[in-house]
């Protein structure tokens, strides 16, 4: 099989977007897992609004969880592309060995971790009594699939970075398609309510699962999954360079569970089940938005890595720019769906005009800072991509700590629905920063890529003496 995208020739305009794109869908198709779920468990007749708040408890903790992927799978795939870039295949194939073991060893253990405290963690981060039954049966149920979510999502981005971005997209959909179709099946079909939404997502993350080792393990990608050649150090570089990523899904999910206990406290017994219902309603509003852009700035970040391998500065530069203007379309236009149809979009999710209401209120806070969360987004991918962590995770945890000063301070002054307003905050303020730092860096950043080209050069002519 010809490897879809050329990393290192092909013109870069029409490179980013068949890379941008395919990964901007699979993300988007991806989003349908908790979206979807939402959606029918919010529809449950009688105690919609409750299990829609129990399942939004889980929610972020759920995603923490797929962090772990993450932290492996991005943390190992720049590394495969700047080793390609390099013509370095053997060291590559022995990053993706190591890879595959540290995910399968992490999530059994995460997975037995997560299911002795799972109702401890449930009530501190924002289950109630009303709702922690239905946050426990979607939980527990759920927890059963964590080793075929984690190997789908970690696995898939060692496909991407090799060029694959369309199988990587095709592994996303089987997954969602199946997801959608079980979902009705289960929840109303079969009457098992919210556990039949978790057991019909566990069945669909084994598929895609399935669906990404099976390419691994054949002949078409450059390198596949292959045994032996472990080294701790190895595996310990890969978790250095992947921990951005983590840590910005962790905290970005640690956000949400703060903002469901902080509505629960300032919302009280009156208001507390109907906020939290409301933020997981306006969460996948953010999440439409987050994720596919995610999805582009981070396949595309693959290019930037095999690109500092093979020392060519100018097609860096040229990448990001594409990715940037591709990343600020989207998210004006989601800013302009969000600001225009709010209302019809919470409709899907609830029958209760309570809900409704506050989460409209939400997405039109949320929607004012989406576009430029775009340029923080392909500046700290980008940076990641490169392998350059100790640049990206500082302007990461810059922006979590706007969003928590602002978290904590504005309930406390101005009620719990202000709690809404942090996100917007952290989205319009830190990207300014960020733009400010990068343009300081360009040069650097040159320089770097140019280093790799010398060392290449120097090698070249050592073998051919």
């Amino acid at each position: 099989m010809r490897v879809e995208n050329d990393l290192r020739n092909d013109p870069i305009r029409p490179l980013v977007l068949r890379i941008a794109i395919p990964s901007m869908l699979a993300q988007f198709v991806s989003v349908l897992y908790s979206v979807v779920d939402r959606i029918y468990i919010g529809n449950i007749p009688e105690v919609g609004s409750l299990a829609l708040a129990g399942a939004g408890v889980c929610g972020p903790i759920v995603t923490m969880l797929g962090s772990v992927a993450f932290w492996v799978g991005v943390g190992g795939s720049p590394l495969v592309s700047i080793r390609l870039g390099e013509g370095r295949r053997e060291q590559a194939k022995q990053i993706v060995a190591n890879a595959f073991l540290l995910l399968i060893v992490m999530s059994l253990a995460l997975m037995g971790v997560a299911y002795a405290t799972r109702r401890p963690a449930l009530m501190l981060f924002g289950a109630s009594p009303e709702t922690l039954p239905y946050a426990m049966e979607y939980y527990s149920w759920y927890l059963t699939g964590t080793v075929f979510a984690l190997l789908s999502t970690g696995m898939n981005q060692f496909v991407i970075c090799q060029g694959f971005a369309q199988k990587g997209m095709q592994s996303v959909i089987l997954g969602a398609v199946m997801n959608i179709v079980l979902d009705p099946l289960f929840i109303f079909g079969l009457k098992m309510g919210v556990k039949g939404a978790a057991i019909a997502t566990v069945l669909s993350q084994l598929c895609s699962c399935l669906f990404v080792l099976h390419f691994l393990f054949g002949p078409a990608p450059q390198v596949g999954i292959s045994f032996g050649g472990y080294r701790p150090w190895l595996m310990g570089r890969i978790l250095l360079t992947g921990l951005t990523p983590f840590l910005i899904i962790a905290v970005d999910n640690l956000m949400i569970i703060v903002l469901n206990a902080l509505l629960q406290r300032y919302g009280g017994e009156s208001q507390g089940d109907l906020l939290v219902a409301a933020a997981t309603i306006s969460q996948s509003f953010m999440l439409v938005v987050t994720m596919p852009l995610g999805g582009m700035t981070g396949g595309t970040a693959s290019i930037l890595g095999y690109n500092l391998g093979a020392g060519q500065p100018k097609r860096i530069l040229e990448a990001q720019k594409y990715t940037l203007l591709l990343s600020l379309a989207y998210t004006t236009t989601l800013c302009l769906a969000g600001l225009l149809l709010a209302a019809p979009f919470t409709h899907i999710f609830t029958p209760d005009p309570r809900v409704s209401a506050l989460a409209v209120t939400a997405i039109h806070i949320f929607s004012i800072g989406v576009v430029p969360l775009a340029v923080q987004y392909v500046i700290v991918d980008g940076l990641n991509g490169m392998g350059m962590m100790q640049f990206s995770l500082p302007l990461s945890f810059f922006r979590k700590a706007v969003y928590f000063a602002a978290l904590f301070a504005l309930p406390a002054a101005f009620g719990a629905v202000s709690t809404f307003c942090a996100e917007t905050i952290s989205d319009l303020i830190p990207p300014l920063v960020t733009v400010l730092f990068y343009r300081r860096k360009l040069g650097w950043i040159r320089e770097q890529a140019l280093s790799h080209r010398a060392a290449q050069s120097a090698k070249t002519a050592s073998m051919t003496c």
